[in-house]
């Protein structure tokens, strides 16, 4: 495992941005596995400045989801299918048949979860970009998700709720279950980034960097992964 100490927000975004730059650079026709939330969102705008500032094509590319919330339609602003239209999809002129994300609102949901695990592995990720949520959870693994989950129905914490809710007019509407891409689904990407900044971040990065592995806390699962960086900054780095 790598890690990378930045000072702010601003740098680990900056940092982050250069790192999955280069891949697209180096590969075009890359298969990127891309996060959601609040975090990333200063990594997605510096690299869609980067992008458009150079001669680097997207066109072959493709982008999966890690997740999305169950029973919240496409076009609800606060779907993560609306989150990766305004800052991915669009931003970088991507086509339809580039952007793979689950469908949160399909007839059979134990059924879409089976198309989308069949669909990663398919095609497989070349390299996952992660948040961390405050408990640990990768994804919308939740603390207690068996490592040897794959793509599933996963229902929130009252703390991940909670978390969200600023997105939303009020709690209530925070949706309870989302379908995410497993551990073990994520485990399969060749190459792991996570990225983590504040100081409410803190006990999850000190757990994967000092702790054994344990599903109380899903983000040690990335420990058996062969090639993982973790970008933090210095409030998420405090505890290791």
């Amino acid at each position: 495992m790598k890690i990378i100490r930045v000072k702010d927000y601003n740098e680990m975004s900056k940092t982050t941005a250069k790192l999955f730059f280069d891949k697209i650079k180096e590969r075009p026709s890359i298969h990127l596995g891309l996060a959601t939330g609040g975090t990333p969102v200063g990594m997605y705008e510096k690299l869609t400045e980067m992008l458009r500032s150079s001669t680097v094509s997207t066109g072959s590319l493709k982008v999966f989801n890690l997740d999305e919330y169950a029973d919240l339609p496409q076009n609800d602003s606060n779907s993560y299918y609306s989150f990766m239209k305004k800052h991915v999809y669009n931003p970088w002129g991507l086509k339809e048949d580039q952007c793979f994300i689950p469908d949160g609102t399909a007839e059979n949901l134990q059924e879409e979860c089976r198309r989308y695990e069949a669909l990663l592995d398919e095609n497989g990720v070349d390299i996952q970009l992660l948040g961390a949520g405050a408990n640990g959870h990768i994804g919308f693994n939740e603390p207690g998700t068996p490592f040897d989950s794959e793509t599933h129905v996963e229902k929130l914490k009252s703390t991940t709720r909670e978390a969200n809710a600023r997105f939303f007019p009020s709690l209530e509407e925070v949706p309870t279950h989302a379908v995410t891409m497993g551990i073990s689904s994520i485990l399969k990407a060749k190459e792991i980034v996570l990225i983590a900044s504040g100081e409410a971040k803190a006990e999850a990065i000190n757990s994967l960097v000092n702790s054994s592995m344990t599903e109380e806390w899903p983000i040690t699962a990335l420990q058996q992964h062969p090639d993982v960086t973790v970008i933090v900054d210095e409030t998420a780095a405090a505890s290791i």
